[in-house]
């Protein structure tokens, strides 16, 4: 019997098989053959004649309808979600592999038995004690624009309910909205520097992600140019000559929620709380920048830090932080990795640094209740043309499967590796969690939901399609499950070892 080659992006089988619930080779999925496709139909069209004799809690799929209980972790209160846009290399950050093509200034070392660019990313090295790296995680493609919103919606974009789907970010501010109090004006969701951010979706528009940046002068628009008194004046006769039309409006959603932008945005106007946390001082951008400069992603992690700080609402924050494209040239000094990597090592590092000296709401610090993740779309090369380790012939690495995940705090037992690739990273040797097959995007969403104690097998039923929208999609049927192995470092059971060989 031929042996399987786990390695080949269209290879499917038991053990690594994601169970993509799409007909198509591409994802790992099984192929609908023709006659089957004709059983299925025919039985449509017989259930849509039966249909009306039903009422509409039929269609109510409650969570965990098919027995695939939810695992929760709940020990986080809010989320800060880290988009390395362009993907960075796996094998020069989170899953370094050593060879001649690593520049010495990388300074490769072993820290709690986990091999790391402390050269590269020297603050990051330091708090090493409390990431958990996934090392498994493998992407179903290999398109910038489709893997970076398949990350934020854990879902097939270009399918019918993924061409609908709200950003994660969007889900948890929907799922947090009832613990809000009266004096907490900030949106649920914001999103920070930039980058190709998704929004809510379907669902209303008071869970879209507001887009803002911190910054020495503060935050625009907070203030009116009539001032303060002449504004609430105005705003209260806006609201006397319109009132019938803001409940239960004849102009339908889209007027209530236009008044919901209304409502949020007079919410932190002259509020001196929300003007301090946009409001950056220069030593604390210059503590969170490169060599005593500010930068973008540098004041977005201070801004993060400031959000989740002051309570007043925000429960995900996403920052997006771009410059890993490295098709060539990816070791040219001054350039290549190198920019991106430093304000990355630097930002993250002074943020994970500052919510752990920071009380928490309920006890402990802040680190302790937010989530920290960050990731790429996917991952790249490990291989020359000839198939040995090295760069490609630009001196570079070019698109590629095999990517890592990080997570810290929010519950997180850090200070190790989850997961096992090939010595010059090309495939995953031992996936590291129970279920034996390679981690993927739709497992990190429900370990981000886990963290929160948001049940990640329900589904809304308030979709236009009328088919119930499923948090993570076929989760409730066994196809995805979080990563538990991330909050505890309990043995796990017996999980079967992938096999990878060299494609010939």
């Amino acid at each position: 019997m031929k042996e399987k080659d786990h390695l080949h992006p269209d290879h499917s089988c038991e053990t690594c098989q994601p169970l993509r619930p799409v007909n198509s080779a591409l994802f790992g999925g099984p192929v609908l053959g023709r006659r089957d496709f004709f059983t299925i139909a025919g039985t449509g069209v017989a259930g849509f004649f039966v249909s009306p004799l039903f009422s509409k809690d039929v269609y109510a799929r409650p969570a965990n309808a098919e027995g695939a209980a939810a695992q929760l972790n709940g020990r986080a209160r809010n989320v800060i979600f880290i988009h390395m846009q362009g993907a960075p290399s796996h094998v020069d950050t989170f899953d370094l592999k050593v060879g001649s093509w690593t520049p010495a200034d990388f300074a490769p070392e072993t820290i709690n038995g986990v091999l790391f660019p402390k050269g590269l990313m020297p603050n990051l090295a330091n708090h090493l004690g409390r990431i958990a790296i996934i090392r498994s995680l493998r992407a179903p493609a290999l398109v910038h624009s489709l893997q970076q919103i398949w990350t934020q919606i854990a879902r097939n974009p270009t399918s019918q309910m993924g061409k609908i789907a709200p950003n994660i970010g969007a889900v948890v501010a929907r799922e947090f909205e009832p613990q809000r109090t009266a004096n907490q004006k900030l949106p649920g969701f914001v999103s920070l520097n930039g980058g190709g951010v998704v929004q809510s979706g379907y669902m209303n528009a008071r869970y879209t992600p507001f887009a803002a940046a911190g910054s020495t002068n503060g935050l625009g628009n907070l203030t009116n140019f009539a001032g303060q008194t002449n504004f609430d004046r105005r705003y209260q006769m806006l609201q006397e000559l319109d009132a019938e039309n803001r409940v239960n409006s004849p102009l339908g959603d889209a007027a209530t929620d236009m008044d919901n932008f209304y409502q949020q945005s007079r919410g932190m106007m002259y509020n001196p709380e929300v003007d301090a946390i946009f409001r950056l001082t220069t030593a604390e951008t210059q503590r969170y920048g490169v060599n005593n400069a500010q930068t973008g992603f540098g004041n977005s992690c201070l801004t993060a830090r400031n959000l989740i700080k002051s309570n007043l609402g925000t429960r995900y924050v996403q920052i997006s932080i771009g410059g890993w494209d490295n098709h060539t040239n990816i070791y040219q000094t001054n350039a290549g990795i190198y920019p991106s990597a430093r304000q990355f090592d630097k930002g993250l590092g002074e943020l994970l640094t500052d919510l752990a000296a920071t009380p928490g709401v309920n006890g402990g610090n802040l680190l302790d209740e937010t989530l920290v993740v960050w990731m790429g779309e996917f991952g790249r090369t490990v291989r020359t043309g000839a198939s040995q380790p090295g760069l490609n012939a630009g001196a570079g690495r070019d698109h590629f499967f095999q990517h890592f995940a990080c997570f810290a705090g929010g519950g997180i037992s850090g200070g190790r590796a989850i997961g096992q690739t090939t010595s010059d990273g090309f495939a995953t040797m031992d996936s590291g969690w129970k279920y034996g097959r390679p981690i993927a995007n739709e497992d990190i969403a429900a370990t981000i939901y886990s963290a929160l104690g948001i049940d990640y097998t329900k589904a809304y039923q308030d979709d236009p399609f009328q088919r119930g929208f499923d948090l993570v999609p076929f989760a409730a049927q066994g196809a995805w499950y979080p990563v538990m192995e991330v909050f505890q470092r309990s043995a796990s059971p017996a999980r079967p070892k992938l096999n990878p060989r060299t494609r010939g």
